[in-house]
């Protein structure tokens, strides 16, 4: 049940070490895509990359909820997860929290949105169009390729399936993460629940976004958005501000820390910078919310 606190959790400072007892698993995940622009008439076939975090103990008898997790500028598909060979301190976060009950078992999946070169994301201007794009790679090659392999809610890799298996997917990201949380939001509701959008704005209208929810054919009830930011961070204003005019347009957004009452919550740093440790933290505490049995 998700019930968000008033104020973002710090993220224990044990949760940063090493877990050897009870560690999950990184895994290479390779599948085919085609290049961003061309990608409607499948001019140019690319073999993608996405790091996947299996919890301890996965095993395909049980069913897993997938939360998707995009990287943002000057980075790729290693930045949070690290790789098997090198993992990075979000493994430890997750294989902590998981241990200790705080954090549902589930897949974390790290993709990039880079196309021809690792350093597409450091150009502003065309990351922008980059996570634009995104969701043809997203919907048709990386979820089939996460959820054909692993064992998820999705009962197969039909549209069908991954339709009906919506409740048990989230995506999220901060800074270009966030714009590309916003890009799936604005495209592909039919596939994902919920949103964790953190220091990265789509829009200033309230009531365009209202308006995207609608053409996909969703309401109020059917899904749920946790932001995040902080005060020091440089995206701080221009997201405040695209949620504070989601707020106002109240027939399709209703401002509420839990589901039963809402579909959109806010929580801000006090301090907080446009950094990997406030990214963390953010990311944190949308994982320690969703999907918890008690």
């Amino acid at each position: 049940m998700i019930n968000f606190p008033s104020e973002l959790k710090k993220i224990p400072q044990s949760y940063f070490q090493q877990n050897r007892s009870k560690p999950g698993k990184l895994v290479e995940l390779y599948y085919e895509t085609y290049e961003s622009f061309g990608y409607v008439q499948h001019s140019q076939r690319l073999r993608e990359r996405a790091i996947v975090y299996l919890p301890y103990g996965y095993s395909p008898q049980n069913q897993y909820n997938v939360f998707y997790l995009m990287h943002g500028g000057w980075s790729n598909e290693t930045t949070y997860l690290g790789t098997p060979q090198e993992p990075h301190v979000l493994k430890n976060v997750l294989d902590n929290a998981i241990a200790d009950q705080m954090m549902s078992p589930m897949i974390v999946v790290c993709p990039t949105y880079n196309n021809l070169s690792e350093n597409d994301s450091s150009d502003y201007g065309l990351a922008l169009q980059l996570t634009n794009n995104y969701c043809h790679e997203l919907i048709n090659d990386l979820l089939p390729a996460v959820e054909g392999h692993y064992s998820t809610y999705a009962e197969d890799t039909s549209t069908k399936a991954l339709v009906l298996s919506r409740d048990h997917r989230a995506f999220c990201g901060f800074s270009m993460g966030s714009v590309t949380t916003w890009h799936v939001f604005q495209y592909a509701m039919k596939y994902f629940r919920y949103f964790l959008p953190s220091s990265g704005a789509l829009t200033s209208d309230g009531n365009f976004l209202a308006k995207l929810v609608k053409q996909q054919g969703f309401g109020p009830n059917d899904f749920f958005v946790f932001a995040a930011s902080g005060t020091k961070d440089f995206a701080y204003d221009g997201f405040s501000q695209q949620i504070h005019a989601m707020i106002e347009s109240r027939e399709m957004f209703q401002y509420s820390p839990n589901e039963q009452d809402g579909n959109l919550y806010y929580l801000v740093a006090p301090g907080g910078t446009h950094s990997p440790e406030n990214a963390l933290e953010d990311f944190y505490n949308g994982l320690i919310q969703l999907w918890k049995e008690n």
